[in-house]
């Protein structure tokens, strides 16, 4: 019997990307998109999102992209601007699903430098009973041993525990640990895939 749910913020709970700060500052999408590749934006972030130190991170890119130094400092400056928002009809699934009992928790690949911005700002994380940053924790999905912090820190069984994210490796990790899973690609199909598993809404 499902007791808890676990989900990712990233594209599941929250509507981040880089691109929601960068389309204004490059003449066009082309431009921005070769930008991102350059400087190799995924793995830097991935690597702020690890516990990197983003002061450092930015100077260090800005180093060694020095005809990107503007854009670089602006992912710093201007982090907020890659937030969009709550994703849509999530903040309400949270409210029904804490209403009927369900104890609601976060695991994410984020940064312990930028998360708090998002985290004073949009309410829906206060309806978590506990939340496991990955920059906290210097560990990010998929390695084993994040989830298990979660488990620990909060007791919880795998087996009563429903897990979402929208990254297969992270769905695949979490289903060897023994938790029930659900990749998210959008609201409507999350309802359907929460009703399989006889979730009360």
């Amino acid at each position: 019997m499902i007791r808890n749910l676990i989900f990712d913020f990233g594209g599941v709970l929250i509507d981040w990307n880089p691109r929601y700060l960068y389309a204004s500052y490059f003449q066009s999408k082309e431009e921005m998109e070769l930008f991102l590749r350059r400087v190799g934006f995924d793995q830097w972030n991935a690597e702020l999102d690890g516990g990197y130190p983003l002061n450092q991170g930015v100077t260090e890119l800005c180093r060694k992209f020095p005809e990107y130094d503007e854009p670089i400092r602006l992912f710093r400056d201007e982090w907020e601007k890659t937030v969009k928002g709550p994703m849509p009809g999530m903040s309400g699934l949270l409210d029904r699903l804490k209403a009927n009992g369900y104890k609601l928790y976060g695991l994410t690949n984020w940064s312990n430098e930028t998360f708090p911005i998002a985290r004073r700002k949009y309410p829906l994380f206060e309806r978590l009973d506990g939340i496991v940053v990955s920059g906290a924790e210097k560990i990010c999905k998929p390695d084993p041993r994040i989830y298990h912090i979660l488990l620990d820190r909060y007791q919880l069984s795998a087996a009563e525990t429903l897990f979402i994210d929208d990254t297969q490796a992270n769905i695949d990790a979490a289903r060897k640990i023994g938790f029930s899973v659900i990749h998210f690609s959008g609201y409507d199909a999350l309802l359907k895939e929460l009703e399989r598993f006889q979730i009360k809404l």
